[in-house]
């Protein structure tokens, strides 16, 4: 018996093996070996590796797991993750613009979300008419990273992955033949992939206190898993002054601009809010406002709205080479989760490194206005800085209300004007839905006319219609 398992783990069977495994680039003369000495081996495992029918019977329950045949048909639940890969000139601050490289015609790319467990069956397309070729590495994945070459321009190509660890994760352009990667990364083509845990998300515990009988005691409030959700995608643009990609202002980190979901200062007050506010469309609100104008479009900045004691869920990812320090001023985060482990609660500030994401739970107190920005300041004054606005802090809903552009008051500002498309992520199990959605984004004017197809308010032709408000 000693003699027929010799013969069997020779070196020629390993290297068949690696064949199988690596592609067939084993030679004969490759494949020529020793024996391995059995005698040194444990003989436990010979005898396990007997039992089990030997090699030939193990190995295909492993590539089963990506095997798209295999998995449409092992009862989990499929998502169909359809991209193309395009380049487009696309606004900057500043009226200009840049060559951008996009995932389906926007910047990030179109959010997939699924349920821990689903399959994800993601095909890319790339058009004839593209210059290049592209690819897709899903950080959610769990695979070959061959998957993820690029692929030329007239050609799709498929893949399929089991999402078995909750949390965010990125997407982006890759593949072994793009020397210029981070073109493709750093001009656009990257986003994230939310993947819910399979039991839900669980509720929130915030701290506070009480003072009962003159003694101040902890008083501990808890929120339902449910929550109203953001996301939130950081990275920057390396950019030439007729706006190319500056691969050597990359490899010395001198960033131009620093983008969430590919926008400087995109949640930030425009025109409508300067009027609401000081009755003066012209006398800005906030330091920087760059996309004030109705003309804009779906580039004029828009707010983020949100209720008091209010259970809100932030996807935050940061795609780029610098660090983000995430912190929203005047709040604390009240959870940050990250995969599906709590890594702190009750912290100010929470570090992400390139190619990291977390979730952070907040219940904004207080009506006010809170904005949340990556604390370096070469960051915030770059573009990292996004407003929240909690509850009614300028007192507005008798104004709407008689003005009739609300029958009643509301909790936040979201019911009036609605929340950003692109920073509003795919409802999962445990989503409140959004009062209402604006068309806001990175976007082809095709993009933007397929989110007002399905539903999302073009402010810019909303507010001309509303009646004056006192």
């Amino acid at each position: 018996m000693n003699k027929r398992l010799s013969m069997l783990f020779t070196i020629t069977a390993v290297a068949v093996l690696g064949a199988t495994l690596f592609g067939s680039t084993y030679t004969q003369t490759q494949m020529n070996g020793q024996s391995i000495d059995l005698s040194k081996m444990d003989v436990n495992v010979i005898d396990q590796i007997h039992q089990m029918g030997g090699l030939q019977l193990v190995m295909p329950e492993a590539f089963a797991v990506t095997d798209c045949g295999a998995l449409s048909s092992s009862g989990r639940n499929v998502v169909d993750f359809n991209l193309t890969g395009e380049s487009v000139k696309l606004p900057i601050m500043g009226g200009k613009t840049y060559n951008a490289m996009t995932f389906s015609g926007q910047v990030p790319g179109p959010t997939l979300r699924v349920t821990q467990g689903d399959v994800v069956k993601m095909t890319l397309t790339i058009p004839a008419s593209e210059v290049t070729g592209h690819g897709n590495d899903m950080h959610a994945s769990q695979m070959s990273a061959g998957n993820f070459d690029s692929i030329n321009p007239g050609e799709s190509k498929t893949y399929c992955y089991v999402a078995n660890v909750a949390g965010t994760f990125k997407y982006h352009c890759s593949g072994v033949h793009l020397i210029g990667m981070d073109q493709h990364v750093l001009s656009g083509m990257y986003g994230i992939a939310i993947v819910d845990p399979l039991d839900g998300y669980n509720k929130l515990m915030v701290e506070k206190t009480a003072v009962n009988n003159g003694k101040v005691t902890l008083d501990r409030q808890f929120y339902d898993p449910d929550a109203l959700e953001f996301q939130l995608q950081y990275n920057q643009l390396y950019l030439t002054p007729d706006g190319n990609y500056d691969a050597g202002a990359m490899f010395m980190h001198h960033n131009t601009a620093t983008v969430v979901n590919g926008m400087q200062f995109g949640y930030v007050p425009n025109g409508v809010h300067n009027l609401l506010i000081k009755g003066d469309a012209n006398k800005n609100i906030f330091v920087a406002q760059p996309w004030n104008g109705l003309d804009l479009k779906q580039y004029q900045s828009q707010l983020l709205f949100v209720e008091n004691n209010q259970h809100v869920r932030l996807f935050v990812e940061n795609h780029g080479n610098e660090p983000v320090f995430f912190h929203i001023v005047g709040e604390i985060l009240d959870r940050v989760t990250q995969g599906n482990r709590v890594q702190a609660q009750g912290t100010e500030t929470w570090l992400l490194g390139g190619s990291q994401g977390m979730i952070a739970d907040v219940v904004f107190d207080e009506p006010g206005v809170y904005v949340a920005v990556n604390h370096d300041y070469a960051a915030i004054y770059t573009g990292a800085a996004s407003v929240f606005v909690a509850g009614d802090p300028f007192g507005l809903n008798p104004r709407l209300v008689s003005a009739g552009v609300i029958p009643a008051p509301v909790p936040s500002y979201a019911y009036a004007l609605g929340n950003p498309s692109d920073a509003v992520p795919p409802m999962g199990m445990n989503s409140i839905k959004h009062p209402a959605v604006n068309v806001h984004g990175l976007y082809t004017d095709d993009v933007a006319s397929a989110k007002i197809a399905d539903g999302a308010l073009a402010l810019w032709d909303v507010v001309p219609t509303l009646p004056p408000i006192p």
